[in-house]
């Protein structure tokens, strides 16, 4: 490492205000400020001791992310793995040729096969993500001259994990591209924007290229096989359709057919857990979240309809469904991009809630409800925190008239 740190200061003094290639001073900063912790401190007062900087916080949301990370890797091979051994296909595309170059035997009850599956299928979306995203953020540091920030490291990482897994890299590419240029960088960066970036390019993706990002043939990276997502399922058929597809622990583990990192509810679990217990992600938005799907859930159930199957599923499966519970963990609680008052944070949560499962219900052609509802909840969240402050400011006019 003193071999590293030396290396590093003797490119500092080129790229360094003043230096021959000041310019690329941002590239460097990131880069040095990933690897070790920042060599200058504040030399005046006043001072903020706090441990919790931008770093730290986004590096625990990665951490936080990791069963999300093991399940999109395992159950996307295990998924592949289990098809193909009915079908005896491959994944199409340049996919399936390396694995047929390589000879992989295929084997769903193989962990070492369903993890090679997963990574082959994964890691090339994760590692476009990255790339394309990295550089717009980087050419912008470099034409605003301000540092790299570590923003993007959760975006990237939040990213791939709402893909499907026969996405095409050319849309990866595209849809981050979207999210942080648009979703971000127009906005002024990392603690300006309103929407959250990665889902600003997913929604992108999805109304511009609906053919490779819903429907029935996205989910298991097998050509030519179709499977259809438990939502879609049950928008068709209820509540027969979805338990004839699958039982609710196998839902709540993650082992069904969906975006890489959104199908265990298990895992999202351990990750709200990481961000509640190191104050990174709001309680108050989590638990609205969720308060707000029951109580809607309930009143569907209550209501029933007999021309759409979707009234009479309960919540305890719409948990288990789709992205709400990774949506619930780690979008919605998005410190950026959502409600930051207290009260505010309540208001928030619950009209997430809310919505996700109106959509889902009201709108069975649009099964997937989270990443509107949180998108929605984006737009309305400085309207909400502006309520809230003005009813506080009024209430604390009204006791200085009285006093």
């Amino acid at each position: 490492m003193k071999r590293l740190r030396s290396f590093l200061d003797k490119i500092g003094v080129h790229v360094r205000p003043g230096g021959k290639y000041a310019r690329l001073f941002p590239l460097y900063e990131a880069l040095d400020g990933f690897l070790y912790t920042p060599g200058t401190v504040t030399a005046e007062a006043p001072h903020v001791r706090d441990a919790m900087d931008l770093k730290r916080v986004m590096i625990t949301v990665v951490v936080a992310l990791i069963p999300c990370f093991f399940m999109a890797i395992w159950n996307t091979g295990f998924e592949a793995d289990r098809i193909m051994e009915l079908t005896d296909g491959y994944p199409s595309g340049w996919r399936g040729e390396i694995l047929r170059i390589f000879g992989f035997n295929h084997n769903q009850d193989s962990f070492s096969d369903n993890m090679m599956m997963g990574s082959v299928l994964f890691f090339p979306v994760m590692l476009v993500t990255f790339i394309v995203g990295g550089f717009w953020e980087a050419l912008f540091a470099i034409v605003r001259k301000k540092d790299i920030n570590e923003g993007f490291l959760v975006t990237g990482s939040l990213f791939p994990l709402i893909c499907p897994p026969t996405i095409p890299l050319w849309q990866v590419a595209l849809g981050i591209s979207f999210g942080v240029v648009i979703g971000k960088e127009i906005f002024g960066g990392t603690g300006k924007n309103f929407l959250n970036p990665a889902l600003t390019g997913r929604a992108f993706l999805y109304f511009a290229y609906p053919a490779q990002n819903s429907g029935d043939r996205n989910w298991i990276a097998v050509d030519g096989y179709s499977g259809a997502t438990l939502l879609s399922k049950s928008a068709d058929g209820g509540m027969q359709a979805l338990v004839q597809a699958s039982d609710w622990m196998s839902a709540f583990l993650g082992t069904i057919p969906g975006s890489m990192g959104e199908t265990s509810t298990l895992a999202c679990m351990f990750g709200a857990a990481v961000l509640i217990l190191t104050g990174v992600g709001s309680w108050r938005i989590m638990f609205s979240v969720l308060l707000g799907g029951a109580v809607t859930a309930t009143l569907f159930n209550l209501i029933g309809s007999a021309t759409n199957p979707m009234f009479a599923i309960p919540f305890y499966w719409h948990l288990v469904l789709g992205g709400f519970a990774f949506g619930l963990a780690f979008m919605a609680t998005d410190p950026v991009s959502g409600s930051m008052t207290p009260e505010g944070q309540w208001i928030y949560g619950l009209l997430i809630g809310t919505l996700c499962i109106l959509i889902r219900v009201v709108n069975p052609a649009f099964p997937e409800g989270m990443m509107l509802a949180i998108l929605f909840g984006n737009v309305c969240a400085p309207l909400i925190d502006l309520v809230v402050l003005k009813i506080h400011i009024r209430k604390r006019g009204l006791r200085h008239v009285q006093r």
